[in-house]
């Protein structure tokens, strides 16, 4: 199980170069540039477009470019927007019963929650803008501390 599907895995990938390309940019060069298909790349830009992310243009140079700034954009509204909202566990949603028939005793769900609240809580501080810069986000500001890349001896 991944968080990310690959659709949002593509469609960050799209929007990133928009964001690079501030005239915009096609299908098909996106397609071109990254060597995916170009129906593939044309699929999501579609969505992109219907639920707000991108406008597209037509013209001999048509394209798409963002619709709002990435700083505008977080991470957890791409995810919702494009796929069904993210779960940590079943037993997140809504209808939590349906789910499983040990909610009710289960002395693991209370815990559950909190992390998918921590989870969703990163997800929607991370604006595109951070994915984006050529140093993408520092650990310190998702809360984690840098590795140590030193072998220890003992």
């Amino acid at each position: 199980m991944t968080l990310i599907s690959r659709k949002v895995d593509y469609a960050l990938l799209i929007l990133s170069h928009l964001h690079r390309e501030a005239a915009g940019a096609s299908a098909r060069e996106i397609a071109d540039c990254y060597g995916l298909s170009r129906a593939f790349v044309a699929n999501i830009l579609k969505e992109l477009c219907q639920k707000g992310f991108v406008t597209s243009y037509r013209g001999v140079r048509g394209g798409y470019v963002l619709q709002r700034p990435a700083e505008a954009i977080t991470l957890a509204g791409l995810m919702d927007a494009l796929e069904d909202q993210f779960h940590l566990a079943e037993c997140n949603k809504i209808e939590p019963e349906e789910a499983c028939s040990l909610t009710s005793i289960c002395p693991v769900r209370g815990p559950l929650a909190e992390v998918h609240r921590r989870v969703r809580e990163v997800l929607r501080s991370v604006n595109l803008a951070e994915l984006f810069s050529p140093g993408g986000l520092a650990p310190i500001q998702l809360g984690l501390s840098r590795c140590s890349t030193e072998v220890p001896v003992y």
